[in-house]
């Protein structure tokens, strides 16, 4: 590609949202392969991430002043045009630094880059300056309910769930642009201390209100690796609820034997290493190649690397090989992530009311395999990153039913105080989404 034809922001952010489209998977697959594996510079990253995210987020209130200009209906839409829409117009109403010229003219100008014919790009060009012309009378994002940034089969649910006030609170929280959380580790000097680094960067930040070792970031636009104290390890970019999760293992044993069965990127694993006596042991099994080499990576980041176990399986093939029976083992279960949409805001887009029931073998099964590795009197705590009950307390009744010889036991006196009033009447972590924590679900199972 000639220089004059590189892809820039706008392009690649479109190019993402249009080959996302329709696919039904997970759009960070896109984002890692399309944009931060780019050309692109560091700042321009951010911003096609920005736009792809932020596009998908308040997605209904985009295509709402769309379909007012637009001649032909949006789902007759090329998925390229669509897209290019949707960033054109998230910019002109939401990026107040971009003016609205810029916004307009570099939108055009990555579909040229993409070679879009010409009538196409005067399409593209008329639509968002008649938005422009006529922003003034058109409806204002804080003017938009965000009850239908939701698909209406969602947001129903969430109405017999949890009733009318809770639901419209999720919604308000899921068109919400996240603040980053960091999990500080316990060998840094305490959060008090990175949280004066980073003021010191004139980096915006305050102390969580549930996690003990937890810091927001308000408006930090970088990477984070950028931040001060990422290098030494002395965080990881994780969520109150998730950190609050691995306490639950507790009260951890001397030279205790410890799983983390569903280990992923390794978040849970690192904060677990810091959490054991220095006796204890731990293991972490992740089948995902991709996942795998990141996992390695923080472990030996954080300088974990040492004392934990890691193998490339699926749970089931590593208990076939027989290993000892643990003291405490960690299923955070893979599930839908309605708890997490503010973050990851495709998930609304992506989901089907059929995928939370289909969703309960795979995470039985899940239990069943751990439950068979863990020693009596040992604690299995399920976790997931849902709020849909037929992935939390439907799994752990069968699994209990099935299961005689576990027993349901409290998280409130393994949490700190202010968390510990996100649970329900069973004693299970149950926050909802807020602006201080993610949605979550876990359970403490302890063997007889």
């Amino acid at each position: 590609m000639k220089k004059k034809d590189a892809a820039t922001a706008r392009s690649l952010a479109a190019a993402c949202l249009a080959a996302w489209s329709g696919s039904g998977r997970p759009v960070q697959g896109y984002l890692d392969l399309m944009i931060h594996e780019s050309a692109l510079s560091s700042e321009d990253r951010q911003l096609a991430v920005m736009l792809v995210m932020g596009a998908l987020r308040r997605q209904a209130y985009l295509d709402l002043l769309i379909s007012r200009f637009a001649k032909t209906s949006l789902s007759k839409m090329k998925p390229l045009t669509l897209a290019a829409l949707r960033i054109g117009v998230f910019q002109l109403r939401f990026l107040e630094r971009v003016p609205d010229s810029a916004a307009v003219n570099e939108t055009v100008a990555a579909l040229k880059q993409m070679r879009q014919p010409p009538w196409l790009l005067g399409v593209v060009n008329g639509i968002l300056r008649n938005i422009v012309r006529q922003q003034d009378s058109l409806p204002k994002p804080d003017d938009f309910s965000p009850e239908l940034e939701q698909p209406a089969w969602l947001l129903e649910r969430w109405r017999r769930n949890f009733g009318e006030e809770k639901a419209r609170e999720i919604c308000r929280i899921n068109s919400l642009e996240p603040e980053l959380c960091l999990h500080v580790s316990r060998r840094s000097g305490g959060r008090e201390e990175l949280a004066r680094r980073l003021a010191a960067q004139g980096i915006q930040v305050r102390l969580g209100k549930y996690a003990p070792d937890s810091l927001l970031l308000s408006g930090w636009r970088g990477p984070v690796t950028a931040l001060p104290g990422f290098a030494e390890g002395l965080f990881r970019v994780q969520d109150q609820a998730a950190q609050l999760a691995c306490l639950l293992l507790g009260p951890f044993q001397e030279q205790g034997r410890y799983l983390d069965g569903c280990a992923g990127l390794g978040g849970k694993t690192c904060a677990l290493a810091g959490l054991l006596p220095a006796d204890a042991s731990l293991t972490a099994v992740e089948p995902d190649s991709r996942r795998l080499r990141l996992l390695r990576d923080n472990l030996e980041r954080e300088g974990a690397a040492g004392r934990t176990a890691v193998f490339a399986a699926k749970l089931e093939d590593f208990a076939a090989a027989g290993p000892p029976l643990f003291d405490g083992i960690l299923i955070d279960a893979p599930c839908s992530g309605t708890g997490v949409i503010r973050r990851h805001p495709d998930i609304r887009w992506n989901r089907q009311l059929e995928d939370f029931a289909a969703q309960q073998a795979g995470q039985l099964a899940l239990l069943q395999t751990a439950a068979d590795l863990l020693a009596p009197g040992g604690t299995l705590v399920y976790a997931t990153c849902s709020i849909e009950p037929e992935e939390n307390q439907q799994v752990v009744a069968q699994f209990l039913a099935a299961r005689n010889e576990f027993r349901l036991a409290s998280c409130r006196d393994l949490l700190p105080p202010a968390a510990a009033e996100l649970t329900d009447a069973q004693g299970c972590f149950t926050p909802l989404p807020s602006e201080e924590i993610e949605g979550f679900f876990a359970a403490r199972l302890v063997r007889a």
